[in-house]
Formats: structure tokens, sequence, C-alpha cells
């Protein structure tokens, strides 16, 4: 399986159905890096409420935030 993440972008939660204490929906975080395996593909993320976790995909679902995407104030 091919990514489309590379390491840099800005990603929001679509879903993380299988974690057992997931990161809340509509969060926003920063790809750190990106394992492509053969049926999956696994991407370490610094979200930005502070925790480090990774995603499986396609299991976990997300969207790339665009650049120019005006984000929220903290």
């Amino acid at each position: 399986m091919k990514s489309n993440f590379k390491k840099g972008d800005r990603i929001r939660l679509i879903s993380m159905p299988q974690d057992p204490d997931p990161i809340p929906v509509g969060s926003l975080g920063t790809v750190v890096a990106v394992h492509d395996h053969r049926d999956w593909i696994q991407v370490e993320v610094d979200w930005d409420n502070g925790r480090k976790l990774m995603l499986s995909l396609p299991e976990d679902r997300v969207a790339i935030v665009e650049p120019n995407h005006h984000e929220p104030s903290k």
C-alpha cells in the first residue's frame, strides 16, 4: 500500500475506531513519519493536544488540511 502522506503534512482526524484511548475526532496534528507496509500504512503523528499516537491506515481515517486552511485560534 502506498501513502499520500508525507512528513510535515497537517491532518485532521476523522475516525480512530479500534484504539481504546483514541484521539478526539476533529483533532489536528502534524505527520512526523510514514511507514508503508504491504497492506497498511503506519503514520506517526504529533497531535496538537500534546499526544503522540500513530495511525494505522486504512482503518483509521484522516484528511490532509490544506496549507491555506485557517485553523481556529487556541
